[in-house]
């Protein structure tokens, strides 16, 4: 045979072999990418509308998406150890989990989605209704990935679900329900129930529920609150009167803003003698869809989508735990409670008190956390459109940045006459303090 022929056969024998290797790849990269950052955030979706169904609290809540996320994150990271780090070493009291076995034979993206869904049906009170999700995921891995990847991929993510829900019921979350009913301090200054509901406090033992990242509830508390004073030149008699002021003189901007970062899951309406539950989102639940927004809009890999809503979640059930530890340690009442009774008897907030004590304010704590995680993630000027109230009948609102975002939620407590201002700015320190604490646990 010429010389050439048989030079012309090798060169053509090694350019089959690499069309078929990088067929392979493609094939590959393919089968990972079956699901993406859209259909995670589609899974946490589904889990805050069960939590709205519940009418699950803001503190429960954060409980509820951490535990889902961690489960998702440690799947990708005994899945790509190379750039995440494993919870073992960062998480109070988490278990080591074992690595999988057969990478080949597993798809970690649908894996995520599969144990995410399924952390929420084992947490979540009506966690039932999440089994179509559940179903239809599998579904749709059988159909892309086949059902040997499928089968190994649930029978790994089954694995991890037992771990983290048997890693979460001892946390005491159970314990502090068994706990003495709680009784309202009857002194001036310290917390009364407010109406239309009149609710008992919520969660007062939460700062006994372990926490995830903090070495302790107490670890970020912040400053003292303004004495409580009737004095009218008092720094806190001022921050009331402000609050009140605001309330009468509010902008239709500032309505908007202050109805828009609501978010609260006891919110009701009366209707004569009747309250009439409004299913609103949480806090905590706003932050993770705007979470799941960005990282959808970018085209975060799958990977980094589930990283940034665990660091978010983390942080954010961090985030109320610590809030918690202060709000039941200063105990302070309420603006409502306190401009009835000393300034105006007629007054009323725009939006409703939620029932527990004043300082610091949670949503400020949790906003704040959330932003600090979002912008270490995306970067300092990333804007976004958050249409996270389109479906409780809002609007689409625009931000240049997740720092702006957090400051307009945080004030929104001013203009809803629910919160004195220094609890809502102590609480944005809180929050980002909380949140540069996480980071650093996950070397970032």
């Amino acid at each position: 045979m010429h010389p050439f022929m048989t030079i012309f056969r090798r060169a053509a024998a090694v350019t089959l072999i690499i069309l078929a290797v990088s067929a392979q790849c493609l094939s590959a990269q393919k089968s990972k990418t079956v699901f993406t950052a859209q259909d995670f955030a589609h899974v946490i979706h589904e889990i805050s509308e069960v939590m709205v169904h519940d009418v699950v609290g803001p503190t429960s809540a954060g409980r509820y998406y951490a535990y889902c996320t961690i489960a998702a994150y440690e799947i990708i990271a005994r899945s790509d150890s190379a750039d995440f780090k494993e919870l073992s070493g960062i998480l109070n009291d988490f278990p080591s989990i074992p690595r999988i076995t057969s990478i080949e034979k597993f798809n970690p993206g649908f894996a995520a989605c599969y144990c995410t869904a399924r952390m929420g049906m084992e947490m979540l009170p009506s966690g039932y209704m999440l089994d179509t999700l559940k179903q239809e995921l599998v579904k749709r891995a059988e159909k892309k990935l086949g059902r040997e990847v499928t089968q190994s991929s649930v029978d790994y993510a089954e694995s991890v679900v037992k771990a983290v829900v048997q890693y979460a019921s001892k946390d005491h979350y159970r314990e502090i329900f068994g706990y003495v009913k709680y009784t309202p301090i009857d002194e001036p200054g310290k917390w009364k129930p407010t109406p239309p509901a009149y609710m008992q406090a919520l969660d007062p033992y939460w700062n006994r529920i372990r926490p995830f990242v903090m070495t302790d509830a107490a670890q970020f508390k912040p400053v003292p609150c303004a004495p409580y004073s009737e004095d009218t030149a008092s720094s806190f008699y001022k921050q009331a009167k402000e609050t009140y002021e605001t309330g009468v003189s509010l902008t239709d901007e500032q309505k908007f803003i202050a109805n828009y970062w609501d978010d609260n899951p006891f919110a009701v309406q009366q209707v004569g003698h009747i309250d009439y539950g409004l299913k609103k989102i949480s806090p905590g639940g706003h932050w993770m869809s705007i979470t799941g927004i960005v990282c959808s809009v970018k085209n975060f890999t799958m990977q980094h989508t589930v990283q940034a809503h665990a660091l978010v979640a983390l942080a954010i059930a961090d985030g109320f735990i610590s809030c918690w530890d202060e709000k039941y340690r200063s105990n302070r009442i309420r603006p409502e409670s306190f401009i009835n009774e000393h300034i105006d008897r007629n007054w009323l907030p725009l939006i409703q008190t939620p029932p527990f004590p004043e300082y610091t304010s949670g949503h400020s704590v949790a906003s704040n956390a959330a932003a600090t995680i979002l912008t270490r993630l995306f970067g300092d000027h990333v804007p976004f459109t958050d249409n996270t109230q389109l479906e409780f009948g809002s609007t689409e609102r625009s931000f240049k940045t997740f720092n702006d975002a957090a400051a307009e939620a945080s004030i929104s407590r001013l203009y809803g006459g629910i919160h004195f201002r220094d609890a809502i700015e102590n609480g944005a320190t809180q929050g980002k303090q909380i949140a540069q604490w996480v980071l650093e646990k996950f070397g970032m």
